[in-house]
Formats: C-alpha cells, sequence, structure tokens
C-alpha cells in the first residue's frame, strides 16, 4: 500500500508535522498503527481528541495546548507517534500555532511524529512550511471485494464472477464506511446481495459525490447517434472504445488520457462529453472548476487534491471538464487571486500529464486564445479537435435529428433541404432553438408547425457566426494553423450571398 509506503518514509525521514485528510479515520487509524509497528524500532502510537484526552491516560482532555505539552514531555529516546484527532480546529488559535511551531524544532531531532488527522484539509499560513500532507487513499477492489466476503454470509452472495467484479468496481470511490452501508442496505432489500444491486452501489455514489461539492455525477441519455456531423471525433472515439478493457492492457495500450474539444458556442462540444460517457457505458462526472476556489489558504488546492482522488477512485469514468478558457481565462494576464489559479492548473495539469488511472478528460472551451499555453503542450490531451461551424450535411443530420424527436412520424412533411440553404452559418444549439420557436408560435396559433414556421425564424434570426465574426475568423485561423484536428470530414460551403471578399477560395468556409 502506498500510504503505508509515504508515511513509513516521512517517520523515519523525521518531518515533524503530517496532515492527513479523510473522513476515514479508524481506518486511517490501523493504516498508522501498522506503519508505526513496522519501522525499527517500533514507533508507539497514541490517540488524542479534544473530548477523551489521550487513550492512555486520558491526559490532555480539551486542552489543545496541553496536548501539545504531553508531545513535549515524552522521552526523547523513545519513539512515538501522536495521531491528533480533529486539531485543525484548533489551528487558527494564535496560542496552539505558536506551541506548535515551537515544538516543530524540537521534533526534527527526536524520534517523535505528530500526525493531524481530520475529516477536512485546513493548514493556516503561518504552519504550513512546517506540513507535510499525506492523502489517504480510498479502498482498493482487494479491500471492498474482501470487506464483502467479510461482512455478509456465503448464501447472501448471489454473484457470478462478473458480477461481482462489475459490483466491486461499481463501490469504487466509496469510503469503506459508505461500502459496509449499502452492502447492508442491498441485502435488507431482498435478502440477498445480486446484480440488481449495483443500481443501488451507483445511487449511493452519486449521493457520495454531490456532498463533495467538487464533482457532479452528469446523468447521460446522449448517444454518439444523437450528433449531427462530427465524423473525424466520431471515428477516433469508436477506435477508443475497448480502449479501457484489461485485453487493451494486455496488448500493451495504455488508457487513453482525453481530449480538448475547441470551438465556438453551440457546436456540440457539451454534448459531445456526454455522448462520449454514455457512448463508453462509462460514468460522468462534471467538474466545475470555480468549485475549487476556496478563501482559505491551502484550501483550494485541497480540493483538487480531493478531486483527482475521487475521480481516481470512481475509474474508469469520464471527466468532464467545462468551458475551461473561463476558468483560467485570466492566467495569461497575471491573474488577480494571489496566485490561487495558478496552484489549482498546476495541480491539475501536472496530473493530467502523470496519471495513470483510467480517466478519460474531455475538456471544453470556447475561446482558445484565453486558455494558458502549458495546458495546451503534448501530454496533456490525446487530440485536441476543432469543433467548427456545421456543413450542409451536417446541417441537415442535426434538422433531422431535432425533429425526429418531436415529429418522428411526420419526419417526411418538412423540407430538409430548404432548411440546410437557409441556415447557412447556423450552430447546431442554434438550429434547435430555431425549431422551438417554430413551435412556440404554431401552438400559439392551434395547429402544427411547419418548413415555413421554421424559414421565418431562421431568417429573423442572426447567428453568432455574424455577430462574432472576428472571434470565429481568430479561431478559425488557429486551427487552420494545423494545431487542432477538424472534428468534421468537410469544409463548410461560404454562405448564400457570396463570402468574405478577403478570403479565397481555400479558406475555412464558416465566414458569415
Amino acid at each position: 500500500m502506498e500510504f503505508s509506503r509515504d508515511l513509513d518514509l516521512l517517520i523515519r525521514s523525521r518531518y515533524p508535522l503530517v496532515y492527513i485528510p479523510t473522513p476515514e479515520e479508524q481506518r486511517a487509524e490501523d493504516a498508522i498503527r501498522g506503519a508505526a509497528q513496522k519501522i525499527t524500532p517500533p514507533r508507539q502510537v497514541l490517540m488524542w481528541d479534544f473530548v477523551d484526552g489521550y487513550d492512555i491516560g486520558g491526559g490532555a482532555k480539551e486542552d489543545p495546548l496541553a496536548a501539545l505539552e504531553f508531545v513535549r514531555s515524552r522521552p526523547a529516546d523513545q519513539s512515538w507517534v501522536f495521531v491528533l484527532r480533529d486539531f485543525h480546529r484548533f489551528l487558527d488559535d494564535v496560542r496552539v500555532g505558536r506551541k506548535l511551531r515551537n515544538l516543530v524544532r524540537t521534533l526534527r531531532s527526536e524520534r517523535k511524529t505528530i500526525v493531524l488527522l481530520s475529516p477536512s484539509l485546513k493548514v493556516p499560513p503561518d504552519i504550513a512550511e512546517d506540513v507535510t500532507v499525506l492523502d489517504f487513499p480510498l479502498p482498493t477492489n482487494k479491500e471492498i471485494g474482501a470487506e464483502m466476503e467479510q461482512l455478509l454470509p456465503k448464501d447472501k452472495i448471489k454473484l457470478d464472477a462478473n458480477s461481482r467484479e462489475a459490483l466491486i468496481k461499481a463501490c469504487q470511490g466509496l469510503t469503506m464506511t459508505r461500502v459496509r452501508q449499502v452492502l447492508a442496505k442491498a441485502v435488507a432489500i431482498d435478502g440477498v446481495l445480486d446484480e440488481s444491486d449495483i443500481a443501488l452501489v451507483l445511487e449511493e455514489k452519486k449521493q457520495k459525490i454531490k456532498q463533495t461539492e467538487v464533482l457532479e455525477f452528469y446523468p447521460t441519455s446522449e448517444d454518439l447517434g444523437d450528433i449531427g456531423g462530427l465524423d473525424n471525433l466520431k471515428q477516433w472515439l469508436n477506435l477508443r472504445t475497448s480502449a479501457f478493457s484489461d485485453s487493451a492492457r494486455r496488448y500493451g495500450l495504455p488508457n487513453p488520457r482525453g481530449v480538448l474539444l475547441v470551438g465556438i458556442q453551440g457546436t456540440g462540444k457539451s454534448l459531445s462529453a456526454k455522448a462520449i460517457a454514455q457512448h463508453w457505458r462509462l460514468p460522468l462526472l462534471r467538474l466545475d472548476v470555480g468549485r475549487l476556489m476556496g478563501s482559505l489558504v491551502g484550501e483550494s488546492e485541497g480540493k483538487a487534491r480531493e478531486m483527482v482522488r475521487l475521480a481516481e477512485a470512481m475509474a474508469p469514468a469520464v471527466l468532464w471538464l467545462d468551458e475551461l478558457d473561463k476558468a483560467f481565462g485570466g492566467l495569461n494576464g497575471g491573474g488577480g487571486d494571489s496566485g490561487t489559479s495558478t496552484r489549482v492548473l498546476a495541480t491539475l495539469i501536472t496530473w493530467m500529464q502523470e496519471k495513470t488511472s483510467p480517466v478519460f478528460i474531455v475538456a471544453t472551451a470556447n475561446n482558445i486564445e484565453l486558455l494558458p499555453p502549458e495546458l495546451l503542450r503534448k501530454g496533456r490531451f490525446d487530440e485536441i479537435f476543432f469543433v467548427g461551424l456545421p456543413t450542409d450535411r451536417e446541417r441537415k443530420e442535426i434538422f433531422e435529428v431535432h425533429l425526429k424527436r418531436v415529429r418522428e412520424h411526420s419526419l417526411r412533411t418538412y423540407n430538409l433541404d430548404r432548411l440546410v440553404a437557409v441556415s447557412a452559418g447556423f450552430s447546431g444549439a442554434e438550429i434547435q432553438q430555431a425549431i422551438v420557436e417554430a413551435m412556440h408560435e404554431a401552438f400559439a396559433q392551434q395547429r402544427e408547425f411547419t418548413t415555413d414556421d421554421i424559414v421565418t425564424v431562421l431568417r429573423t434570426t442572426v447567428p453568432l457566426s455574424r455577430t462574432a465574426q472576428e472571434h470565429v475568423d481568430r479561431l478559425k485561423a488557429w486551427a487552420a494553423s494545423g494545431r487542432a484536428r477538424p472534428a468534421s470530414r468537410e469544409e463548410v460551403k461560404p454562405l448564400l450571398g457570396g463570402g468574405h471578399p478577403e478570403w479565397g477560395p481555400d479558406e475555412w468556409s464558416e465566414q458569415p
């Protein structure tokens, strides 16, 4: 176990202050005791909390200063590990902070280590240089399987090998306490643990993710077939449908890292993220980067580490980073948040570069100019795709997809070719909204909406490709320089009425 190895190294290296943020207090304490006993000579472990004091003798009750004085007074020729539970609540006290800093000087030359064990990470700036944060991992597949066998009688487990593996994978990302609770709940419902209980575990996982306030378990129903066009992107994804399987690992393939989808608003980038998860039958986790930003020093970096830990525990999974340009768009100009965004970005891109877990990242951005260059370097993503305005053929597919959803049985009554001709320069989202607006007009008149209704809306709507023409031009030039792979196979034809006079026939033709 990497945690035991890392803790062993910190103790033997005489790191005076180790901070372990985890909600699994008992499991972490067992691991600390195990690591302390393997050290030569073995370290004696003492536990303290505010209510009961030390577990031997009950000293220093309701007195954090006395708890630290107790550490100082222990014989220097002996080996100790002092576990202080929930001590983060007292770190803002100037007396406790000063006492702790004074004590750290002494501990560096003695075989004494203080471990702060807390469900959350809170490191005041005055002790930040003295603290080493050590993450405690969630249960592994092996640990979950062993707990399942120990917790439930054999006659209550009705799982074949494949179902057992699927259930254990579903439990990934939960603490051992929650694993025990959900397994007991599953057996309480119908008396056995079987394949049908996987859905119950996934629902528990959704509740867990909601409580983190960092990741969101995002439901998906769209598939790649619900996206019009983007054939290059679809082909690239289809080639990797089985890339997370054990057979792919045996073949020697690494886990896919992810893709960055760049394009103007409404071209299907977010829809693609949802469709990828549905197509690959993987859970979709959505990260709101704004939720990572905390007001306390170290809080944002702690949330970023929590996000990484939870995402890896959920693996294999799709992690959706939506609108990265809004989250990190101010970094090129220096930013104004005392470097918090820079540190969060550093944590994120280091993980993206070094991760080996099967977490596939789908990042989207509307304005590539705002993204820091280090985010675009090779190794962060497997591929960067440019999602431009839909071609004629793609717009026809988009009209067909949206009309089929609302008028499947009368789809043939709509003149798709005419709609395609009128909608040049419209994005997929704008096409969908035009259909909805046409339905409102017809519904108000208590009749069926027609092709003419949609055409009327299209002709009175100014698409984003015209209102943001300069931005579209810059984005097109960036993609045409070879920095991104086109998501579509065809170039867009010039709009009706001619193209921009300064563009030649080989230029990107999404011009309004």
